[in-house]
C-alpha cells in the first residue's frame, strides 16, 4: 500500500473519537488502518500503544511505543507510552530510564519531574523491600501475628460479627457480608484469624487441585470478580449462597482495580474456611505484590487496615492453588496454556508455587496466557505468558483425558466467549469491569453426569460511589 498521509490523518481522527469516548476496541483498528496508509508516523505507533494500555493489551503497547522511538527519537510521548507499558508490566527500572529520558528533554515540565521522581521511589521502594526479603533470620509475617493476635483486643463499642471459638459459621459469614453491604469493616482480629487459618488450610493443598461432582450435583465455576464487591453479592443472589449442596469455584483475580476489595476476598475465604470441601478459589495474576502494589489492594488494605494486614496478604496468595480438574474432565485455571506440548497435570501438581509469579514457565503461563483463534503460538498481547490456538488446546486436552478447559482473566461483552471449537471457554463475572466497559458479567454452571457448561449471564448493580482504582498506588498516574 502506498504511503497515503492524508487518509492516514483521517482515519487517526477518527480514532481518537472513539478513544475520547473510552471505546478503545473501535479506536484500535482505525489507528492500525491509518498506520497502513503511513508507517512511518512516530505520533499514529504512539496513540495505537496508549490504547493497548488501556485495554490491557501492555505487550503490543511496548511493542507500538518503542517502534514510536524507533521512528522519531526525539518524540517525548513515545518515552512515556513506553514507561506506562513497562510500568504496566512491573519492569519499573526500565520505566525509570525512559522517564529520566523525558526529564532531560523537557527538565522545566512540572508533570515530567513528578513522574521522574514518583518513579524512581518505587524503584527505591521496591530495591529496599528485595533487601530485607533476603534477611533469612526475618520472621514470616503469619509468625509475627501469631504472637500478637491473642493480645489483640476487641473495643467495647465495636458492633461487628465475632468469631465464636475461633470458628467461622454462616451466622458469621451472614453478619459479615451485612457488615461490608453496610460499608462498615470487620474488627482487624477477625480479619487476620480468617488469614492465618486460610493460609494453614492452603499450604495442605496441591498446585492442581482434583475436585469430585457427583452426577446429580450442580457445580458452579466464577471468572473474575476484581473488587466489585456489591456484584459478588448479587451472584449470590441469583445463584444461592455457597454451601456443601451449592459448590462454587472462583477462578482468580478475586481483588484490584475495583475498590471493595478487602470485603471480596474476606467474604471468599470465610466461605473457603466454612466449606473447604465444597468451595475453591484459584490463583489469579493479579493476586501478586506487584499487581497489588499498582491497581489499588495494597493501598485500599493500607487505608482500611495496615500495611502488615496487606503483607500478609501477600504471604498468603502464595499458597492459593494455581489450577483445578473438574470430575477429571475440565481443567480450570485463570490464564491458560502453555509454551510446551508436553505439559501434564503431573507437571502441574508438582509446580512450586509459594512465590511471586515468575516471568516464564508452567506458573506464569497458567495465570498469564490467552487464546488466539488461529492454529500455534504467538508472542502474549500482554508481555506476559503466550497466546495459544485451537491446535494447542486440541493437543493438551489428548494427552491428558480431558474434555475441555475454562479460563477468565479477560473482559468479554456477554461475560463470557466459547472458542476453539467449545474447548476453551472464557468466563469473567465482574459486570461494568471498572464501571466503564459495560460488559455483562457470567458464570457457568453444570452438573456431574454431562459436565455441560450453562451460561448464566447478569447487569452491574448499584454500589457506593467509591470509584474504582481509588486506592490505586500513586504509580498509576504514571500511566496517564
Amino acid at each position: 500500500m502506498e504511503i497515503n498521509v492524508e487518509k492516514a490523518d483521517s482515519l487517526k481522527a477518527e480514532a481518537n473519537e472513539y478513544f475520547k469516548k473510552q471505546d478503545y476496541l473501535k479506536a484500535i483498528p482505525l489507528y492500525s488502518a491509518a498506520i497502513e496508509h503511513n508507517p512511518n508516523s512516530a505520533v499514529l505507533f504512539a496513540n495505537r500503544s496508549f490504547a493497548y494500555i488501556k485495554t490491557e493489551c501492555f505487550g503490543y503497547a511496548l511493542e507500538d511505543a518503542s517502534k514510536s522511538i524507533t521512528l522519531d527519537r526525539s518524540y517525548v510521548k513515545g518515552y512515556y507510552r513506553r514507561a506506562s507499558a513497562y510500568m504496566a508490566l512491573g519492569k519499573t527500572k526500565l520505566a525509570l530510564k525512559d522517564y529520566e529520558t523525558v526529564f532531560k528533554v523537557r527538565p522545566n515540565d512540572k508533570d515530567a519531574k513528578l513522574k521522574y521522581n514518583e518513579c524512581g521511589k518505587i524503584v527505591r521502594q521496591q530495591a529496599f523491600e528485595k533487601a530485607i526479603a533476603v534477611d533469612s533470620l526475618k520472621k514470616s509475617v503469619s509468625e509475627e501475628i501469631r504472637e500478637m493476635i491473642d493480645n489483640m483486643a476487641v473495643e467495647s463499642d465495636y458492633s461487628g460479627p465475632q468469631l465464636v471459638d475461633g470458628k467461622i459459621s454462616l451466622e458469621f459469614m451472614e453478619s459479615m457480608m451485612e457488615t461490608f453491604k453496610n460499608q462498615k469493616k470487620l474488627h482487624r482480629k477477625f480479619a487476620f484469624k480468617i488469614l492465618l487459618d486460610i493460609e494453614d488450610f492452603l499450604k495442605t493443598q496441591a498446585s492442581l487441585v482434583d475436585v469430585p461432582i457427583p452426577d446429580d450435583n450442580k457445580f458452579t465455576v466464577i471468572g473474575d470478580i476484581h473488587g466489585q464487591y456489591y456484584d459478588l453479592i448479587n451472584i449470590f443472589k441469583l445463584n444461592g449462597l455457597p454451601s456443601p449442596t451449592n459448590p462454587y469455584l472462583f477462578n482468580g483475580d478475586f481483588v484490584d482495580r475495583g475498590s471493595f476489595s478487602v470485603e471480596c476476598i474476606l467474604t471468599l475465604f470465610g466461605f473457603k474456611l466454612l466449606y473447604p470441601e465444597h468451595f475453591f478459589m484459584a490463583r489469579g495474576n493479579h493476586e501478586s505484590q506487584t499487581m497489588n502494589q499498582m491497581y489499588g489492594f495494597e493501598g485500599e488494605v493500607k487505608s482500611k487496615y495496615s500495611m502488615q494486614m496487606a503483607s500478609l496478604f501477600t504471604e498468603v496468595y502464595n499458597w492459593l492453588p494455581l489450577a483445578h480438574c473438574l470430575n477429571q474432565r475440565v481443567m480450570v485455571m485463570h490464564g491458560g496454556l502453555f509454551s510446551r506440548d508436553d505439559i501434564s497435570l503431573d507437571d502441574i501438581r508438582q509446580t512450586d508455587r509459594n512465590r511471586q509469579p515468575p516471568e516464564d514457565g508452567i506458573m506464569c503461563e497458567l495465570l498469564w496466557s490467552d487464546p488466539q483463534p488461529m492454529n500455534g503460538r504467538s508472542q502474549s498481547k500482554r508481555g506476559v505468558g503466550i497466546q495459544f490456538g485451537p491446535d494447542v488446546t486440541n493437543r493438551f486436552l489428548e494427552r491428558n483425558h480431558l474434555d475441555y478447559v475454562i479460563r477468565s482473566h479477560e473482559v468479554k461483552a456477554d461475560g463470557y466467549e466459547i472458542a476453539h471449537d467449545g474447548k476453551c471457554i472464557t468466563v469473567f463475572s465482574a459486570p461494568n469491569y471498572c464501571d466503564t466497559m459495560g460488559n455483562k458479567g457470567a458464570f457457568i454452571t453444570m452438573n456431574g453426569k454431562d459436565m455441560k457448561p450453562q451460561f448464566t449471564t447478569y447487569e452491574a448493580v448499584p454500589h457506593p460511589d467509591v470509584k474504582p482504582m481509588a486506592y490505586a498506588n500513586s504509580m498509576m498516574s504514571l500511566f496517564g
